[in-house]
């Protein structure tokens, strides 16, 4: 957690190898301690409140799963391609360091 406090968009990523990863486009601090949207539950509709789980895997293209993971611990939004755009999501567990204006990640893989 400490490491996303120090994360900026426009950051260079690198993998452990030090081999380039991307570039921070985005971040959301999440709350590890935060319950998950289990049990949650929206008093208007009698359903599971995770709307924003459901938007935020739609946009990702990630599993409900993984959207609800990385909406709880917090995640960055990097950017891989110059050319096609894509995007890379890593949860704060996947984070070792910043360091130089640098986010280093744990692994490269």
């Amino acid at each position: 957690m400490d490491t996303m406090l120090s994360v900026r968009e426009g950051m260079r990523v690198v993998g452990s190898d030090g081999s380039k990863f991307g570039t921070v486009e985005d971040l959301k601090i999440g709350d590890p301690e935060a319950v998950t949207a289990d049990g949650q539950v929206d008093p208007e509709t009698d359903g599971i409140a995770d709307d924003g789980i459901r938007s935020f895997e739609e946009s990702s293209g990630l599993s409900h799963h993984e959207a609800e993971r990385l909406q709880r611990i917090g995640y960055v939004k990097v950017k891989r391609g110059a050319i096609f755009g894509r995007h890379a999501y890593l949860g704060a567990d996947e984070l070792d360091r910043v360091e130089d204006d640098v986010l280093w990640i744990k692994s490269t893989g």
